[in-house]
């Protein structure tokens, strides 16, 4: 196929590395600073380096943008994609979204699949990304009514890049469960380095600081805007979070240490039974 990535960041990179290292397809590097584009072509990563105007060549495009451009960038240049061409998303919300890239797709005729790549790092941009990144990671899809085989070709593609499952889903329940797998621990890790003891961790932590912390590192901008367009399942799971975080809270402040004991063992029992 000839593939289309548009938007060269850590996820589009990271697609466009992954295809050159276990596929034989034709990439399209599309992206809003040349520079970043030439680099990719130096890289290898790219095969040519593409403008929305050439976006008729391609087979399948895939959006590696913030949610809301990825649909700015369909409405202003969907008149250039071919009819029957596969078009996804890569974002970590669908609600939102997912409803204007099937208009579109109405509208110009391409085929939208909706998926979600499960993975990343700390750091962004293009000189982050990776070949292996997606290797063993979940690739979400939400088909969003598209043929089957558009569906199966995206999830092939998934799999010979190295994802280790393919996983659907509607884009209700993928975010819900977004926002408790992935958004929420963000939102924590955010909250947990707010304390005024952060600065002085040093030679008091260790892993359990490590893992608390890690995700803290964020793009800001780009995580506001998942939290808000996904915002009632977040404000659900945050309530639960609280809900438990009160519960432990009133059991220490009360020493009494059966309840105490009760809760952490019903953590405890969660993980256990999960086998993670």
């Amino acid at each position: 196929m000839k593939i289309a990535v548009v938007g060269l960041g850590i996820i589009g990179g990271s697609f466009c590395k992954a295809i050159k290292l276990h596929t034989q397809h034709h990439v399209i590097g599309i992206n809003r600073t040349l520079s970043v584009a030439r680099q990719a072509l130096a890289d290898g990563a790219i095969d040519e380096i593409g403008s929305p105007e050439q976006l008729g060549s391609a087979d399948l495009i895939i959006l590696c943008m913030y949610p809301q451009a990825c649909v700015d960038f369909i409405r202003e240049n969907g008149c250039h994609i071919r009819r029957g061409a596969i078009v996804t998303d890569s974002s970590g919300i669908k609600r939102a979204i997912c409803p204007q890239l099937c208009e579109l797709s109405r509208e110009f005729g391409f085929v939208f699949v909706g998926s979600h790549p499960m993975a990343g790092k700390e750091t962004n941009g293009y000189a982050s990304s990776d070949g292996r990144l997606y290797e063993g990671a979940s690739f979400i899809i939400t088909p969003c009514g598209a043929p089957d085989e558009a569906v199966d070709t995206l999830a092939e593609l998934a799999l010979s890049i190295g994802f280790g499952s393919v996983t659907m889903s509607d884009p209700e329940e993928h975010d819900r469960m977004i926002a408790y797998t992935s958004q929420l621990p963000h939102i924590l890790a955010c909250a947990y380095v707010l304390s005024p003891c952060c600065p002085n961790h040093k030679g008091f932590s260790a892993g359990s600081y490590r893992d608390v912390s890690r995700v803290a590192n964020i793009n800001s901008k780009l995580w506001s805007e998942l939290f808000l367009e996904n915002r009632e399942p977040l404000i659900e799971e945050l309530r639960e979070l609280n809900k438990n975080l009160t519960a432990i809270i009133d059991a220490i402040k009360e020493s009494d240490r059966d309840a105490i004991a009760d809760l952490l063992e019903q953590g405890h029992r969660v993980k256990q039974m999960l086998g993670e």
